[in-house]
């Protein structure tokens, strides 16, 4: 499924303005979803960014982000700490409720996904908590500055280097994850929680996942990442996440009850259309209980979610006509196995057309239709079955004259 991507900024807890990306698909989002990526990386790390296409791709807006002073947000990262990151993802949510729709879904990678479980209460529209390769508590990353533990605690702040990264980290970001005892917020999340862990996880141990999984009440949920690294770095593993994720999140969230309603109801029979607001063209399409996406090709300017509204022409000859010689064919007792119709529209110069008001330049809609049957059929049977074409209510309508009454209805 094809999807657009769009660089967004908004302004964090400390006043920065900070960097995001919007993944969207290109059907209407079934919900939305807020990831946070791991200590020290960014938006766009693997992980992150194959996790959101994946969710995209099933229906799910995702937004990931620089919190401040890492990637492409502003900032100075020594001046942050937990509480700041849990603060930024909070303005996020923020920034998707004012100007698309709020969060149900949050995803924290690593440090990110003790952030989201304790972010997770100040965001009223979450329905559902995903964590992978999360720590039990926030203070597990203390483990990541060795040597350096020491300098921090008396000197006040030091350089540590990370993933080949130099950061300064001052000893209010110690203090800060010292104090919060994320496992303790768990028994009043009261969202459903899924937990991602890798059993071989050399950053950040199972027990970890053990203890946020017995922590939580129901409805929770682990998925045990086999064979997996931390950072997720075998794009098969960061699929299988996407995958599971986007399964499990669908019986949590209700996209009619998040404010973007995406099959407005309609009697049978009655055929109803209404833009998505992604694209120049996509629109969703509904007829009953049937919900549809009609769209241009990319090289007319669409994003080719769909049909176009002559394939929908097309499709409708062309089932019309093979719903109809089957009915003749079960009928008379004729083999059609294998029945296909293929049906191609144009416009051509109505050159022959002698009701054209200008018959030099008018041009009249040409659909070619093709029947292909297996088997044998004898002259008759198959001179009958082309007359039967002919005879299908769709063909009918298209080749006659049809009358069309318009009116405009305020709302």
């Amino acid at each position: 499924m094809a999807k657009s991507s769009q660089k967004l900024t908004f302004r964090g807890s400390q006043g920065d303005m900070l960097a995001a990306r919007l993944d969207l698909p290109a059907t209407p989002p079934r919900g939305y979803a807020l990831f946070a990526h791991c200590f020290t990386c960014s938006k766009d790390i693997f992980a992150a960014a194959r996790i959101a296409d994946g969710l995209a791709a099933r229906g799910f807006a995702v937004l990931r982000f620089d919190f401040t002073g890492l990637g492409m947000s502003e900032g100075e990262f020594a001046n942050t700490n937990f509480s700041s990151n849990v603060e930024d993802l909070i303005r996020a949510a923020a920034f998707l409720r004012e100007e698309y729709q709020a969060p149900a879904l949050l995803i924290g990678h690593s440090l990110g996904g003790a952030a989201v479980l304790a972010a997770a209460g100040h965001i009223p529209e979450v329905k559902a908590v995903a964590t992978i390769a999360a720590p039990a508590d926030a203070e597990h990353v203390v483990q990541n500055f060795g040597a350096k533990l020491g300098e921090i605690e008396t000197a006040g702040t030091a350089d540590v280097t990370l993933a080949g990264r130099r950061f300064r980290i001052q000893k209010q970001f110690l203090e800060d994850v010292r104090s919060q005892k994320v496992t303790a917020r768990l028994g009043e999340l009261r969202r459903a929680l899924i937990v991602f862990h890798s059993p071989t996880d050399a950053t950040v141990g199972i027990e970890n996942a053990s203890q946020i999984f017995l922590a939580a009440r129901h409805p929770k949920s682990f998925v045990s990442l086999d064979g997996a690294d931390h950072l997720l770095s075998r794009q098969s593993d960061a699929i299988f996440v996407a995958d599971v994720l986007s399964a499990w999140a669908v019986r949590y969230i209700d996209a009619a009850d998040s404010g973007h309603v995406l099959a407005f109801p309609g009697p049978q029979g009655v055929a109803s259309a209404a833009p998505t607001g992604l694209g120049t063209f996509q629109h969703e399409v509904v007829t009953g209980p049937h919900r549809l996406i009609a769209d241009e090709p990319s090289d007319a300017g669409g994003l080719d979610a769909g049909p176009s509204p002559y394939d929908f022409l097309s499709i409708a000859l062309a089932a019309c006509t093979s719903m109809t010689l089957r009915l003749y064919a079960g009928r008379k007792g004729l083999s059609v196995d294998g029945l296909k119709v293929h049906v191609t529209h144009k416009k051509i110069h109505a050159k022959d057309c002698v009701d054209c008001e200008n018959s030099d330049t008018a041009r009249i809609d040409h659909f070619e239709r093709t029947i292909e049957i297996a088997g044998a059929l004898d002259v008759d049977a198959q001179s009958r079955l082309l007359e039967i074409a002919d005879k299908c209510p769709v063909h009918r309508t298209l080749s006659e004259r049809a009358s069309i009454a318009t009116t405009l209805r305020s709302r």
